[in-house]
This record gives structure tokens, C-alpha cells and sequence, in this order.
């Protein structure tokens, strides 16, 4: 075998180890990665040492190995959505095209709701702009199913009073939370602002675990009566587009 042959399969089997890891659902051990990919265990070792030294991989707490420090350069220099609210877009449109109501794509960062996308409304009277504004998570239905399944924590220091129908007590909220997580999709009603509805759906990665949050927002007489009806139709989207980033996943590596 020549020694490009060699170095070429010595890349290869490196590649299929890190691919192998930031593929994963949890970290994966030594053992795991050997029996996963098929190689020697003298292999393996080497091989890991060295993307270990080169900060493509490393090792947690417990001795399992991650994605290394390369990736999270990498991700803190690139907007790690842009790519969500490309696939998005087509949906959110659809939604619009349906409701005719303000549509935004919703992430968490940190303890934050990010709005990450808008379609606006067709209604004279619309909504605003979300895209830059912040807004309590537990008063917002993005952010209620952010909270629901798990992306954010509910405020250790009190939930704040926003309006008077926003829900401020610990408990009530977390049986809010449950029904969000059964029913699959939240609601407020002016609870953020009097006079403003929204309803919010999970969206899923290839994992099946909720990554971003889909829903709309519209004057609460228009839309207050319908939350069932928009409930069903904001959960249909968000299936149809998890299923997308599903199938691009697999083909391409995204989401």
C-alpha cells in the first residue's frame, strides 16, 4: 500500500470518528466508538489522540468523547439559525398565506426567546416587529413551549407581571406547561400585551427534540375564539417542517 493510500485511509477513519461523535444523541465512550466504527481499538486510540490534540474532539467529565473547541469557535462565529430559517421560510409563508397573522420562528439562547424569523400580517392591524425585541418567556406562546419542553427554565427569581392576565403563579404555570407538552401546541391571550394573542408549536431536529418554536400573533378578537383551530394548523406546519429537516439532515448534515 502506498503511503498516499495510507494517509488517505488514516483521514478517512478520522473523519468517520468525528462525524460519528457530533452525530451523536449523548457522548460516546471509547468502547462505544470502536465498536460503532469498525476499527482497531490501536487505531482508534491513535486516531482520537491526535483529533483530541488538534481540538476536533474531547473528552467531558467522564471521560466521553465530544465535539471539541474547533466546533464552538466555529458556531459562535456563524449564526448556527441561518441555515433553520432558510428551510423555514417556505412554512412560515404558508402560514401567513393561511392566517394572514404575523408568523415568527422562535429559538432559545441562554435564558432568552429569540425571534429569529417574521412574515408579517396582511391585516391593516397587525403586530410589530418581534425580530429585536425581548420578551418574558413564560408570557409568550414561543416561549411557553420553549419552557414546555425543556429549551428554557422557568425564572428562579419570580415570573413577572406583564399584564394582568399573565400567569404568575409557579405552580399553575407548570400545569400550563404539561397541557403545552400533551396538547402540542400554546397559547396566551393578553398575557404579553392587552388586546394580543398568540399561538405557538414545537419544532423538531433530526432527533426528534424540539429545536425552535412556530406560531403567530394577531389581535386578540380576531383570534382568541380559534386557538383549537390554529392549534391543529400551527402543529400540521411544524410536523411538515420537522419532517423537512428530517430528510435534509440525513442527506446534507443540517439542523
Amino acid at each position: 500500500m502506498t503511503s498516499t493510500a495510507t494517509g488517505t485511509q488514516a483521514i478517512d477513519r478520522a473523519a468517520l470518528l468525528v462525524a460519528t461523535v457530533v452525530r451523536a444523541d449523548e457522548p460516546l465512550s471509547f468502547l462505544e466508538l470502536h465498536d460503532e466504527c469498525g476499527l482497531p481499538k490501536s487505531t482508534t486510540s491513535r486516531l482520537l489522540t491526535a483529533l483530541e490534540r488538534t481540538e476536533l474532539l474531547e473528552r467531558n467529565a467522564s471521560g466521553s468523547y465530544v465535539a471539541g473547541p474547533l466546533f464552538w469557535l466555529y458556531a459562535t462565529r456563524h449564526d448556527p439559525w441561518d441555515e433553520l430559517v432558510r428551510l423555514a421560510r417556505p412554512t412560515l409563508e404558508r402560514i401567513g398565506a393561511d392566517t394572514r397573522e404575523t408568523v415568527n420562528l422562535s429559538v432559545a439562547r441562554g435564558d432568552r426567546v429569540v425571534q429569529v424569523a417574521q412574515v408579517d400580517s396582511t391585516y391593516m392591524l397587525g403586530t410589530r416587529d418581534w425580530t429585536e425585541v425581548e420578551v418574558p418567556a413564560h408570557a409568550s406562546s414561543l416561549g411557553k413551549v420553549l419552557l414546555a419542553h425543556g429549551l428554557l427554565d422557568v425564572p428562579s427569581d419570580g415570573l413577572e407581571q406583564v399584564t394582568p392576565r399573565t400567569v404568575t403563579d409557579p405552580a399553575a404555570l407548570s400545569r400550563e406547561l404539561a397541557q403545552v407538552a400533551r396538547r402540542g401546541w400554546a397559547s396566551t391571550v393578553d398575557e404579553l400585551e392587552i388586546g394580543l394573542t398568540g399561538i405557538g408549536a414545537p419544532v423538531r431536529g433530526s432527533g426528534g427534540e424540539v429545536i425552535a418554536a412556530l406560531g403567530i400573533s394577531g389581535p386578540s378578537p380576531r383570534l382568541e375564539d380559534r386557538l383549537d383551530e390554529i392549534g391543529r394548523l400551527l402543529n400540521d406546519r411544524a410536523e411538515q417542517l420537522s419532517a423537512l429537516l428530517r430528510r435534509r439532515t440525513r442527506k446534507e448534515g443540517v439542523a
